[in-house]
């Protein structure tokens, strides 16, 4: 872990990476747009300049209808995962917790796949698929927990067998429903793979209140999730009524996820990798590390799908795939790293 000092530079640092994240992710692709053109082009339409005439009218399609969805959608993604995973890794006292490996992702991809089926997405004006989303979420979240806890604690191997056990029940669940799902098939099993294509403003509009509320909700929240730390009994000595805290955090880890996975579908490993990665260099105290995973997990998804849409133009990888491809090794890391604390320990 850094020191005092510099500690004190991550947070502006991390900004600096998201802003040159956004711009890189802009300026890459079939069509190159520098970050000048970018400034100039968003400062025109903002009304701030007048529009320049030596920028090419496509170019400005391109940025406004393309690529700028695309990349505030992968970094709102982004996010959103890395919030809820560094709520969940601090409610389970578990360094394993991400939504995906425990399940909660399969969930709400469970809840937005009816709801893509039975068309409820439209007539709901959009926010049918997230609220479903988020039952699915939620409804994993508590049936994983109430598995995994063992005493007052939630041990890594037993949340890691409840959160593989319960994901491979919905993912027998979410097969037997794309067996009668006819000619969605296709679109919903290049969704379940995740991706951020074909994307717009829309699903912007859509995620984002859910986004705002789950982020509000824990940050506002950080200093009850340093008294989990210590664990119930002190935790609740101190003035937690830990309960409702837990239900409370349940449900916002839930709605983070569920708001990634309704747009974005099914994308691992950023909420497991991001809180690891920037807990080396802010520590545990939760109200730096909340802030430094937000803005990490929204820098790493913009890369990451930067790459799945580069890597092998004009193919495009499905974004879960490059994740999956950073993390995996990741977690194996990390599953090794736990069997040995606990043989030391024991």
């Amino acid at each position: 872990m850094l020191g005092p000092s510099r500690r004190r530079l991550i947070l502006p640092g991390l900004v600096v990476l998201l802003a040159a994240s956004v711009l890189l992710g802009v300026a890459l692709g079939a069509v190159w747009i520098s970050p000048l053109d970018t400034l100039r082009l968003l400062a025109a339409k903002l009304h701030l300049v007048p529009r320049p005439r030596s920028i090419p009218e496509s170019t400005s399609l391109i940025l406004f209808q393309l690529r700028l969805p695309r990349v505030l959608l992968a970094a709102l993604v982004g996010a959103a995962l890395a919030a809820a995973g560094t709520v969940f890794q601090a409610l389970f006292r578990n360094p394993m917790a991400d939504p995906a490996i425990i399940g909660v992702s399969s969930g709400a991809a469970l809840g937005a796949i009816l709801v893509l089926l039975v068309g409820a997405g439209g007539a709901l004006d959009a926010m049918g698929v997230p609220a479903a989303a988020f039952v699915g979420a939620l409804a994993t979240a508590f049936v994983v927990y109430r598995l995994a806890r063992l005493g007052p604690s939630v041990q890594v191997a037993t949340l890691l067998l409840a959160g593989i056990a319960v994901a491979a029940i919905i993912s027998a669940v979410i097969s037997l429903v794309m067996t009668f799902s006819g000619q969605d098939i296709r679109s919903i099993y290049f969704w379940l793979l995740g991706g951020l294509g074909a994307r717009g403003w829309q699903s912007i509009v859509a995620a984002l209140p859910f986004v705002v509320a789950g982020i509000g909700v824990a940050m506002a929240s950080a200093s009850d999730l340093n008294l989990t730390a210590l664990g119930e009994e002190r935790a609740a000595q101190l003035g937690l009524e830990v309960e409702r805290f837990k239900t409370v955090m349940l449900g916002t880890g839930s709605l983070l996820t569920a708001a990634a996975v309704s747009v974005a579908g099914l994308i691992g490993f950023v909420g497991l990798m991001t809180p690891h990665i920037v807990r080396l260099m802010v520590g545990a105290d939760h109200r730096r590390l909340l802030p430094a995973s937000i803005l990490g997990g929204a820098a790493f998804m913009i890369l990451a799908d930067l790459a799945a849409r580069t890597a092998i133009r004009p193919e495009e990888i499905p974004v879960g795939a490059v994740t999956a491809v950073l993390g995996g090794p990741f977690f194996l890391y990390l599953l090794r790293r736990e069997r040995r604390a606990a043989g030391a320990r024991a």
